[in-house]
């Protein structure tokens, strides 16, 4: 063997020696840098009528955080959110059209950073656990740290809340197989990839279910840890209706499910079709093998309309399926074009 190397390091007019790769047995950890810099931070804080709690929510990711810019977005508030915000430090800007899906569409299109932390503004969450989320980001190359919510009395989290995350979160993990416990947390960490790839379609409280279908979808690499959450401050109400919210991150769900996987969705609609097809037209057909005679038309004409329907409905969702596939592949071209922050270890 040394006798292979040193003929061929002759030839090449190479050294004799072999590189040594590992030979320091503790590497020592790089600062991580991106361009000969230090990692920029964004905190991202939406807003709506949070003057009671903002001015904490900012000084506390301030001093968790000493070197992120910390952002609140007001979403037309009618008090003074907005005053309170900078006064506490945070660079404050505003969105216009109402509603949380709106504004974080807004933040990620404007602010450019390494990292993105989503928190909102009600003072719930632990701002102490943001640095251990971006460590675990940076530590593990993932795209998405999701807080699961650990409430520290029963109040704060309550259980209409508690029992519909739960369904809504098993509805996911059934059709993706996979996901996280707590789909609907409001505190997440990002990487530049994932917010500059996330498509942000919706209006309010279903973004955060896009948050998490948008990285199923895509198999980014994603963790969730468990965070403190607490009741909110006096003075601060929340804004979700635990009905109406309820019904339309249901709605949001089924959509992205059928955008997502629309033969699943399809050939559930046909298994349903073709099972009331057979169930009215087998006797029909049993009575003709008896008799020789279809004395029921109507109820033949059913069950034949009904399996044509089925046949019809499943050639759609081969059709959909495929489309599917291009457009998860262009999300995932796009998702690639990205450039990742180098999280350098």
């Amino acid at each position: 063997m040394s006798e292979t190397i040193e003929r061929l390091a002759a030839a090449a007019e190479l050294p004799r020696t072999l590189p040594s790769w590992n030979t320091d047995p503790q590497p020592r950890r790089r600062t991580p840098t991106r361009d000969a810099r230090p990692f920029s931070v964004a905190v991202l804080i939406p807003c709506f009528n949070e003057e009671a709690a903002i001015a904490k929510v900012v000084t506390d990711f301030r001093t968790a955080l000493p070197q992120a810019t910390v952002y609140v977005y007001d979403n037309n508030s009618t008090d003074r959110t907005q005053l309170h915000a900078r006064a506490a430090g945070a660079v404050v800007r505003g969105e216009g059209l109402q509603g949380k899906g709106h504004v974080v569409r807004r933040m990620f299109a404007d602010i450019d950073a390494d990292a993105f932390i989503l928190v909102d503004g009600d003072d719930t969450y632990d701002a102490s656990a943001a640095p251990g989320m971006l460590h675990l980001l940076f530590d593990r190359h993932l795209d998405m740290v999701s807080a699961a919510r650990h409430p520290d009395h029963t109040d704060a989290y309550r259980f209409g809340h508690r029992f519909g995350n739960r369904l809504l979160s098993g509805m996911v993990r059934q059709v993706f197989g996979k996901g996280i416990g707590d789909m609907l947390s409001g505190y997440r960490v990002f990487s530049r990839r994932f917010v500059k790839s996330f498509p942000a379609l919706s209006r309010g409280f279903e973004t955060e279910t896009e948050f998490t279908i948008h990285a199923l979808a895509l198999n980014m690499p994603m963790q969730e840890v468990r965070a403190a959450y607490r009741g909110r401050p006096v003075g601060s109400s929340s804004k979700l209706n635990t009905i109406s919210d309820g019904f339309r991150i249901l709605r949001a769900i089924l959509a992205l499910i059928e955008q997502e996987r629309p033969l699943q969705s399809f050939a559930l609609i046909t298994l349903l079709l073709l099972v009331g097809g057979f169930g009215v037209g087998v006797p029909v057909v049993l009575e003709f093998l008896h008799t020789g005679l279809v004395d029921r038309l109507p109820t033949a004409i059913l069950a034949t309309g009904l399996v044509l329907l089925g046949f019809l409905t499943l050639g759609c969702g081969l059709v959909l399926d495929a489309v599917a596939r291009g457009r998860k592949e262009m999300k995932r071209l796009s998702y690639l074009a990205i450039p990742p922050s180098g999280f350098g270890l």
